[in-house]
């Protein structure tokens, strides 16, 4: 059989072993031409009676990611020209058919009549896990880096190949509802105790274990395929089922506020599809994943958050002429909370690193962050002793800046003062070699003009972390206006090194995440100041799809820091640079009520020194001095306000040339401060109801709410041109 993609073998017993190895990429995806080769095996298997049955295996170091969503995008492209072309009913029924080929070939391994193992090393998400699922024996090596799971809803998808359905009837209802929504990636003990696979062994094992099962006569019939097949939670209309199904409906609506269909989707197969025998089930399923790769959410969420993050982590803005950099060794200035966090990932991705304070006991303060850090990951069982130990040893805590010898790249971590980082500057630059790079980690002060400091500006770059270090996936790398390439091929091999995503932007005030950011908390604070109920002004913020609301979101990074940034912006700038009333409501929080925010437990909330749920502070309306009624209250156009705050200022910034690459904006506001997922990011937010549309937004926001939402001209004339952020890209891959 000739194949590209597998390898295919049949021993002396008659057992065949399909080997996934596609040639020329380092991990397995599922495309049309692997399903045809699968199909094929799967009849040669069926078709010669001397074989018993199969087990399906990877031939690289991990199993594989699932399906090429950009196959799925395709799709989409296609349905649209035959809907133009033969009419929407014809391209629906393409559609469909060409959506659930994936469903039909995992049910057609499932019933062949043969015995079919999936032995897995690595990682095994989406399609490749309901690959597994539609195997009868399934067994996971247990080496820490394996892997399963269904994560589709991350990118506003679900489980469509059969994966809602089989969890269903694998777990408990609660449970599978639960992993389905989550979309983590499970360990291979945690997916045996779950009932997802059979067996976990040592990594050379799980080959020759799947084989011996079906050389022992394993059952060629899944569970859900026998007569008596009961579901684990029972019938959905029972008193069990009555128990589980009001309140995952709740739960749906609290986490996702209806702004995800995906998710409403997976309850609406699960709750469907238990109610049917498996085939049924799966063409539901089906119709529900058809309408939900249709979806302007999933549209939005697949090109943010797989295409364009998988192209920068890739290196989209990598300069072309500079070649590979080697970091080995890695100075970070200043062991304070951000300093501490950017020491540990650095060490984690297996670098050395040299943590300066002013004090050796300070140094070592901030090495200790990042003990607490692994240890609490070997009390998780996801770190051993050793690999805590090996970390340490990586990290030198030190107050001797001459220690800076021989990094590759320095990263200053300092107080936001140009004075403190122009000392730091003179004194690392004194120490380091002539080709080191050094990076300021600074959130708001412009790269250029710490870089006057530095007897080198070409090789001055800004990388700027979010906090805390450990768990943000963004990095933004400010281009100051002298920084050369080298500077910017170095920061950007080490945001990958440290498995983070980079944006490229160019230097600004506030750069690009701060400055959207910062209009969503003034908005939260304006709407405060006019009398509105903070209770609405957090749930607006929730329900618009963000994180957390802009109150609590100032208390996260402290109320005592954006008023020190406020001032700062107000000595440098003058009075008109700042919102007058956003200055007061900040001074009365900070200097008369001594309200600086989570840190000392007291901020426009309450924090309750035991454990306990936060409480907005009941003060709050007698600072604002102004109360609404809340039944006067749109509480539409609160959210609306909370996301055109952000998305205006994201098209000024574009405007003014501070971020040049959609892609970037909208990756680095999801990623950078949570700007809602569903949108696909500020700019997507934009795109998606067309910029003609939202400058009429933003002209009536202007009219009723002030000149913070007047649309800039670059905007207005991308309006009348009927143009798009997006428009010059899909021109280029049409």
């Amino acid at each position: 059989m000739d194949l590209t993609h597998f390898r295919f073998e049949i021993d002396s017993d008659g057992i065949a072993l399909a080997t996934w190895d596609m040639p020329g990429r380092s991990m397995n995806v599922i495309t049309p031409e692997v399903m045809a080769e699968l199909d094929r095996i799967v009849d040669a298997v069926t078709g010669d009676a001397a074989v018993k049955g199969c087990v399906v295996t990877s031939g690289k170091d991990t199993f594989s990611g699932g399906a090429d969503l950009t196959m799925l995008q395709g799709l989409g492209a296609e349905y649209a020209r035959l809907a133009r072309e033969r009419g929407e009913e014809e391209a629906m029924r393409f559609f469909f058919e060409e959506s659930r080929r994936l469903t039909l070939l995992y049910r057609k391994i499932e019933t062949c009549g043969k015995p079919f193992a999936a032995a897995v090393h690595g990682t095994c998400l989406g399609g490749a896990f309901e690959l597994a699922l539609a195997c009868h024996f399934r067994i996971l090596s247990d080496d820490d880096r394996t892997r399963v799971g269904l994560p589709e809803i991350k990118v506003g998808l679900f489980p469509g190949a059969g994966g809602t359905q089989r969890v269903a009837r694998l777990m408990q209802t609660g449970d599978a509802l639960q992993m389905l929504f989550k979309g983590e990636q499970i360990r291979p003990l945690m997916a045996r105790n779950m009932g997802l696979v059979h067996a976990v062994a040592k990594r050379d094992e799980i080959v020759a274990q799947a084989k011996d099962w079906i050389r022992n006569g394993g059952s060629a019939v899944a569970p859900w395929d026998q007569p008596k097949f009961k579901a684990p939670s029972g019938k959905v209309y029972s008193p069990a089922g009555m128990m589980t199904w009001p309140p995952a409906n709740a739960i749906y609506r609290r986490e996702t506020h209806d702004n995800y269909p995906a998710a409403k989707a997976i309850l609406q197969s699960v709750y469907e599809g238990l109610q049917l025998p498996m085939d049924l089930a799966l063409k539901v399923e089906s119709r529900y994943f058809a309408n939900i790769l249709r979806s302007p959410q999933a549209a939005a969420m697949i090109r943010s958050l797989f295409v364009s993050m998988g192209e920068l982590n890739k290196g989209a803005r990598r300069p072309e002429g500079v070649g590979a950099t080697a970091i080995r060794r890695v100075g970070v200035v200043g062991a304070g909370f951000m300093g501490a966090g950017i020491a540990y990932v650095t060490a984690q991705a297996g670098m050395e690193v040299v943590l300066v304070d002013q004090s050796a006991e300070a140094a070592e303060k901030g090495k200790a962050y990042a003990h607490k850090l692994v240890s609490d990951q070997i009390m998780k069982g996801r770190a051993k002793t050793a690999d805590r130990d090996a970390l340490l040893a990586r990290i030198t805590a030190t107050a001797e800046y001459g220690d800076l010898a021989g990094c590759d790249l320095v990263i200053e971590a300092v107080f936001e003062d140009p004075k403190v980082k122009a000392e730091v500057i003179a004194k690392v630059e004194a120490a380091i070699g002539p080709e080191a790079i050094f990076a300021s980690n600074t959130s708001t002060l412009p790269i250029s003009g710490l870089a006057r400091s530095s007897g080198r500006p070409a090789q001055f770059i800004g990388i700027h972390f979010f906090s805390p270090v450990e768990k943000m996936l963004l990095v933004e790398i400010i281009m100051g206006q002298e920084t050369g390439e080298r500077a910017l091929a170095t920061a950007l091999d080490y945001v990958r090194a440290i498995r983070k995503t980079p944006i490229v932007v160019n230097d600004a005030r506030g750069f690009f995440a701060n400055r959207c950011v910062g209009a969503y908390v003034l908005e939260g604070h304006l709407m405060l100041a006019e009398g509105v109920p903070p209770a609405m002004i957090e749930n607006a913020g929730r329900q618009a799809g963000m994180p957390v609301g802009p109150l609590s979101l100032n208390d996260e990074v402290g109320v005592d820091l954006g008023l020190k940034i406020l001032k700062a912006t107000k000595a440098q700038l003058g009075d008109g640079a700042v919102n007058p009333v956003q200055e007061r409501l900040l001074t009365a929080l900070v200097e008369t009520e001594g309200r600086l925010g989570r840190k000392n437990r007291k901020g426009f909330y309450d924090y309750p020194a035991e454990k306990g749920p936060k409480r907005l502070w009941p003060g709050l309306a007698d600072l604002a001095g102004a109360r609404l009624d809340p039944d006067s209250v749109d509480f539409a156009e609160l959210k609306q306000r909370l996301l055109v705050a952000q998305a205006v200022e994201a098209a000024r910034v574009y405007g003014e040339g501070v971020v040049t690459d959609p892609r970037e904006a909208d990756v680095g506001s999801i990623l950078g401060f949570g700007f809602a997922p569903f949108t696909g990011g500020v700019l997507s937010y934009i795109d998606g109801m067309g910029a003609r549309r939202f400058v009429e937004l933003c002209r009536a926001l202007e009219a009723k709410h002030g000149a913070r939402f007047a649309p800039p001209q670059s905007l207005v004339a991308m309006a009348e041109s009927g143009g798009r952020f997006y428009g010059k890209a899909e021109k280029q891959a049409a």
